[in-house]
């Protein structure tokens, strides 16, 4: 009998029930960014600053939402996850320290920022690969309506500035399946404007770091 295959966003959705796929865009989302930082480091002018901030502010929230809120929702609703949850938090300090070395790089007009770079996505890479494992079976064993009502308020502990950059960040280059799905859940007034003024708003920011 084969064995099953771990539950992963690292090489795509194929894996995933489609009620992770809001969840797993965002760290396929942090993924290409922590690439795109590395591509853009070596020939840093500085025009990526606002882009890098609002990248670090999602992620930033992300993993504070993560402590603050989903995790213990999910201790509540399983058992097993507790001590795992503590391993967690410690993975996100790790990748605070790594954000605040690019951050600190930023503002050195770029010096250090290849190395920094670099760091950072290795530190995310891993963080992401374990949490993954971690939490993704907790969600599988949830189900899709108890694990959609902890994901609500998750959603709903972001800051506005999050908010308005949320949308079109994780919908950058997903599949359409995946796009449509999780777009399903947003009420559809946030979801018109993010697909409008807010998508134009984030192509904005993109300026800086694409080449």
């Amino acid at each position: 009998m084969p064995t099953p295959q771990p539950f992963s966003s690292e090489h795509g959705l194929h894996s995933l029930p489609p009620y992770f796929h809001g969840f797993a865009l965002m760290h396929i989302a942090m993924r290409r960014d922590a690439a795109r930082l590395r591509a853009a480091a070596p020939t840093w002018n500085g025009a990526g600053g606002d882009w890098w901030q609002r990248l670090r502010e999602v992620i930033e929230w992300h993993h504070t939402s993560e402590d603050d809120v989903l995790w213990p929702g999910l201790r509540r609703k399983d058992a097993d996850f507790d001590a795992q949850a503590r391993e967690l938090h410690d993975d996100h300090e790790e990748l605070d320290a790594a954000m605040h070395a690019v951050s600190t790089a930023i503002a050195r007009r770029g010096d250090g920022l290849p190395h920094a770079a670099q760091t950072f996505e290795a530190v995310l890479h891993d963080h992401l690969r374990d949490e993954e494992r971690i939490v993704f079976p907790v969600f599988d064993r949830l189900g899709e309506r108890a694990y959609l009502a902890e994901e609500r308020k998750v959603v709903s502990s972001a800051p506005m500035r999050v908010m308005t950059h949320l949308q079109p960040w994780m919908f950058d280059g997903a599949p359409r399946q995946s796009v449509a799905h999780v777009s399903a859940t947003i009420p559809p007034p946030v979801r018109l404007i993010g697909a409008t003024l807010l998508q134009r708003r984030y192509e904005r920011t993109l300026k800086g770091i694409l080449k």
